[in-house]
């Protein structure tokens, strides 16, 4: 179950650096809010993806 909670973080985060990329390659009118907002969602999940995958390990430690 724990693997499959840090797998669903990190593939949260992939998702969303790979919609980033398509959209920088799309570009167009209103390109750079939605860029700024999916850096923002990376950032956010990045830190869930990290306290996810150190609370595992933390518990797997015990």
């Amino acid at each position: 179950m724990s693997n499959l909670l840090v797998f669903i973080a990190a593939a949260a985060v992939f998702a969303v650096v790979l919609a980033g990329f398509f959209n920088m390659i799309r570009g167009g009118v209103g390109s750079p809010q939605r860029s700024q907002t999916l850096m923002r969602w990376r950032v956010g999940l990045q830190f869930l993806a990290l306290v996810i995958a150190l609370t595992v390990l933390y518990f797997r430690g015990r």
